[in-house]
């Protein structure tokens, strides 16, 4: 589900509170991008996470984990971390479920220590129970 839907469902649900205009704003296929501005410097690329976000979980990858534990996963969500692992192999990159559980676990944990209800942890919780 994308951006656009989630917002009209959520419209929907609030009665459409959240307005034409927001949802607008998401619409797939949108042609109108007199909202957005040009940047000056196209050489300039921002990070999408904070370096502290990678080193944090880089960190956390470096500690053997002891732990065990079991996780159920549909077959469409092992198939798609085979796939990265196969991707990963391809290119020379070794990986493993576990390594990629690992940094998904940490990601998630630190995103949440960082910005609490504002975390992609909060938000799935509470839009799962709506």
């Amino acid at each position: 589900m994308g951006v656009y839907d989630e917002l009209a469902r959520l419209d929907e649900k609030t009665g459409g509170k959240l307005g034409k205009a927001r949802l607008q704003k998401h619409r797939p296929g949108k042609t109108d991008r007199s909202d957005t501005t040009t940047p000056s410097n196209h050489d300039t690329t921002v990070s999408r996470y904070h370096d502290s976000m990678i080193q944090a979980v880089k960190s956390a990858l470096r500690q053997f984990g002891k732990e065990a534990a079991t996780h159920r996963f549909t077959p469409e969500e092992k198939r798609a971390v085979a796939d990265i692992i196969y991707s990963y192999s391809r290119q020379g990159l070794k990986t493993s479920e576990n390594e990629i559980a690992r940094i998904g676990v940490n990601f998630i944990l630190n995103d949440y220590k960082d910005n609490g209800e504002e975390s992609l942890l909060h938000r799935v919780l509470k839009a799962l129970r709506e």
